[in-house]
């Protein structure tokens, strides 16, 4: 997962140069575009997107081909004629997590997208895989959310642990957030939540954005 941070005045231009030149350029080079989306808050400015590969060392070789591609750096020089336009890139390496379902380049219109990444306590990775496994998912599927794709950090946060990272889809934000508060109150959720919690909680921040998919994203 990869998010750049426009300059100020090159939001639109930094997805425009996605749009126009860049995911064409991945996949020439053998990178697999997954899904491009921008946050539907407005004030947050920043293109979150997620490519595979085979492996991490086809992922080195495709970058290092591609940042030497006489077209990219002619596409660079053109959208940067007058400047940087991508002020900070954060990128995030992950591997597919047991509990994902198989990922699809499906297209529905109108649909929202929600990114969650979960920071779990100290030893408690594998039960809180667990709970999703064997409750979660499930549950989620219930109250009208679209499981899209579950992913492990490669990272180790500060705990040593990987952070679990998901994708929900929604049929709009406002019902997205109507529909976890269901969850939350469902009563196989909270004896769920308090079996799993007898020896305290899994987590210890959730951090959750709203995103809606770019025109030329696979995932709509």
């Amino acid at each position: 997962m990869r998010i750049y941070y426009p300059t100020p005045g090159n939001y639109e231009a930094i997805v425009d140069r996605f749009r126009k030149y860049t995911c064409r350029i991945f996949e020439k080079h053998g990178m697999t575009n997954v899904g491009y989306w921008l946050p539907t808050d407005a004030s947050q400015e920043k293109i979150i997107y997620i490519l595979s590969y085979p492996s991490r060392e086809a992922r080195d070789a495709s970058w290092k081909a591609f940042g030497s591609d006489p077209e990219w750096k002619e596409v660079v020089a053109k959208t940067e004629a007058n400047g940087r336009i991508v002020a900070k890139v954060d990128q995030i390496f992950m591997t597919e997590a047991e509990i994902s379902p198989k990922i699809k380049a499906v297209k529905k219109p109108g649909r929202v997208f929600e990114l969650r990444t979960y920071s779990a306590a100290p030893g408690k990775l594998n039960d809180l895989i667990a709970r999703f496994k064997n409750h979660t998912v499930n549950l989620f599927k219930k109250h009208g959310m679209t499981n899209i794709g579950y992913w492990l950090t490669t990272q180790p946060d500060e705990t040593g642990q990987s952070k679990l990272v998901y994708i929900l889809s929604h049929p709009s934000e406002a019902e997205g957030k109507k529909h976890f508060d269901e969850f939350r109150t469902d009563p196989k959720w909270v004896k769920a939540k308090a079996e799993s919690e007898k020896n305290g909680p899994l987590t210890t921040k959730v951090e959750s954005v709203y995103m809606k998919p770019t025109d030329y994203s696979p995932i709509q």
